[in-house]
């Protein structure tokens, strides 16, 4: 199979799809890679490095979308991008459909097959393509609040771990999964006073366990949201359900309940945003201010630290793409159920329930095409 790669064009995107050992793999099983010149630059790879790997280096994303079998990205094809899809092609790729309408019509009217990152499953349940990035923006998240809160920012001036003498401030974690364990690990390590807030009694019995009471739990309800927010000087929303838009826990309404300059940090935008007030924002622009509360919702946390970001998410894609590449993506998902998952669109279809129940499109089921 030929597989392309071309440079991210989302603002501030420095991540990069395919990683030099990815390559390196690919050809190895007897893969072509294309690689559009400078996709790794933002991440640390050279063209060299791509060709030393044995890919082939191509000059535009044209090139790519016209020639490869499976194009293997980071973030959604943007709207330029979805036009250079075409039928048969397999798009790899964070998509996160439910509160984009727009990408969702593009994508199935080019009768391409998109497998989206975030709903490929484990054994277990879990989501192992997006738990990478989950990790890297959970541990973002504190000290991107600990940013917003400085007083030149528009924040209340409080630091975040606090001195001898000064109380440290305090942090709400919306959501107990990746995100929420991630976010909560580094802001306790930063010497913060730390809520942590799920609706599953054994998953907050296990970070009780993990953190060996280093930071409180609680049970998330609008009860429990309303009665700590009046002492929050930042709040992570950390809140998914799987390739469905997300929950909103915080209302407009509620931000009247907190402190003037606190920090609203929404990890959740990707898939709508866990706040009423949260709208994307970018590395370049991240934060803005509604009813004297900061918000920072930046759609593509781990694009800051892109090289780390890159290998973490090479490592977890490198598998599924080979596995691909090697049996075509029917047999593949026949093969695994986890994979099959991933199946967003195909042949013109909307293939994952959620994303149909939030925009309101019929689907079907992804097994029917294979």
């Amino acid at each position: 199979m030929r597989i392309g790669c071309p440079t991210e064009i989302k603002a501030q995107e420095f991540r990069v799809g395919v990683t030099p050992n990815a390559a390196t793999e690919a050809v190895a099983h007897g893969h072509d890679v294309l690689v559009q010149s400078g996709a790794g630059l933002g991440a640390g790879f050279s063209d060299d490095d791509y060709t030393a790997a044995g890919a082939q280096i191509a000059e535009t994303a044209k090139e790519i979308y016209d020639s490869a079998d499976m194009i293997v990205k980071v973030k959604e094809p943007q709207a330029q991008e979805r036009k250079m899809l075409h039928e048969g092609q397999v798009l790899f790729a964070y998509l996160h459909l439910a509160p984009d309408p727009d990408q969702t019509r593009d994508l199935i009217e080019s009768g391409c097959t998109a497998i989206a990152y975030e709903t490929v499953t484990d054994r277990n349940g879990g989501l192992p393509l997006l738990a990478p990035m989950s990790e890297v923006a959970g541990r973002l998240a504190p000290q991107t609040g600990s940013w917003a809160l400085q007083k030149a920012n528009g924040g209340s001036g409080v630091l975040l771990g606090g001195v001898p003498g000064v109380r440290p401030a305090n942090v709400a974690v919306l959501g107990g999964g990746v995100v929420g364990a991630a976010a909560a690990r580094v802001a306790v390590g930063m010497g913060a006073n730390v809520t942590v807030l799920d609706r599953s009694v054994p998953r907050l019995s296990y970070l009780d366990d993990m953190f060996m009471g280093r930071m409180t739990t609680q049970f998330s309800d609008k009860a429990a949201i309303e009665e700590l927010l009046p002492r929050m000087d930042l709040v992570v929303g950390a809140v998914l359900i799987a390739g469905a838009a997300a929950p909103k826990l915080i209302s407009r309404d509620q931000l009247s309940l907190m402190k003037p300059g606190s920090v609203l940090v929404d990890v959740a935008i990707d898939q709508g945003g866990c706040f009423e007030t949260s709208r994307a924002t970018t590395h370049q622009d991240p934060i803005y201010e509604v009813d004297g509360i900061v918000h920072y919702c930046v759609a593509n946390m781990p694009g800051a630290v892109a090289r780390t970001s890159t290998i973490a998410l090479g490592n977890a894609t490198m598998p599924f793409m080979l596995a691909i590449a090697k049996k075509g993506w029917k047999k593949a998902c026949a093969d695994d159920a986890n994979l099959l998952n991933g199946v967003n669109v195909s042949g013109g279809h909307l293939t994952y329930a959620a994303v149909g129940e939030a925009l309101n499109i019929p689907s079907v089921k992804a097994e029917t095409l294979i």
